[in-house]
């Protein structure tokens, strides 16, 4: 297992798995620097390495990914972001549309790798995080896991266009204007992700999943992605994935978005969910039983 500060990374020899770990547990794994690095570069050394068929991405501790960490003011970026401590519009595009150095294109890495990448996924999965977990190949899900964008109400854009490109149009639509709330379970009908199974079954059927991608010769598998990636690339997925960061970075500083931001600073995310989520019901504001299993962890 190699040590990394975001993120695990082991591969077994005997199933030809590498898994990646999202190891920020205590923060719902929410994303800040470098963990896209680290998962670009876990990917990488995978990609490369002969003796690795299939990646699993999974989430320690209670969640997946609850999307990118704004407590404190989202200062961790302000290098990338900011100038002389403002927000700096030509130096967010700059860093945001960039493949280089985009966390988006990061993530996205699970994409282009020409190795399956299953990404298991159980409890929260929202935001950025839900985002990247459809980046991959197959997406497995515990039915009591809850996936969504709440940024779509407050704070943000679509980033990686997956949503858009899962879903039909009236779906699509109806999650971007609404940041609504889906279980595991109403993914997988929806066919956002492929499949939904109790948490108990989740990394036995993630194992078995993997284990039959690893039977295929990987000059097959390899074949296959290509093609169905490259269909979707052709209907305009680079181009989504522009516009989608140009335009979460003026919705993170219009008017309203810097009050949600500060209002978090000062007395804490939960504040500003309450206040995002109130009316909906959901997420966070939704009563226990349409919430995921907080006992359903995930261990290194």
């Amino acid at each position: 297992m190699s040590a990394y500060e975001t993120i695990l990374y082991a591969v077994d020899p005997q199933t030809r798995v590498a898994t990646v770990s999202l190891n920020r547990p205590e923060r719902l794994n929410t994303i800040v620097p470098p963990m896209p690095d680290e998962v670009q570069d876990a990917v990488t050394r995978a990609s490369h390495d002969p003796d690795v068929k299939v990646l699993v991405v999974r989430g320690i501790g209670r969640s997946f990914c609850a999307g990118y960490d704004f407590g404190g003011g989202f200062h961790h970026w302000d290098e990338q972001i900011t100038t002389d401590g403002a927000w700096d519009p030509g130096k967010d595009l700059a860093f945001a549309t960039s493949q280089l150095h985009a966390p988006t294109q990061k993530f996205m890495s699970v994409w282009r790798t020409p190795k399956p990448v299953i990404v298991q996924v159980h409890g929260w999965c929202v935001g950025g995080g839900s985002d990247f977990a459809l980046c991959g190949d197959l997406v497995i899900a515990s039915e009591d896991a809850r996936i969504g964008t709440p940024y779509s109400r407050m704070w943000g854009a679509a980033l990686s266009g997956m949503w858009i490109y899962r879903l039909g149009l009236a779906k699509a639509k109806e999650h971007a204007l609404l940041g609504r709330a889906l279980s595991g379970r109403e993914a997988a009908d929806a066919g956002l992700v492929n499949e939904a199974v109790p948490f108990a079954e989740l990394e036995a059927t993630v194992a078995r999943r993997a284990a039959q991608l690893a039977s295929i010769p990987s000059s097959q598998l390899a074949a296959q992605k290509l093609v169905v990636n490259h269909a979707y690339e052709q209907m305009g997925l680079a181009s989504t994935q522009t516009l989608g960061p140009i335009l979460d970075g003026l919705m993170r500083n219009t008017p309203d978005a810097r009050r949600f931001v500060a209002l978090a600073q000062e007395e804490g995310v939960g504040a500003v969910v309450q206040e995002r989520d109130g009316a909906f019901g959901d997420y966070s504001q939704a009563p226990p039983s349409e919430q995921p299993d907080p006992g359903n962890v995930i261990e290194p």
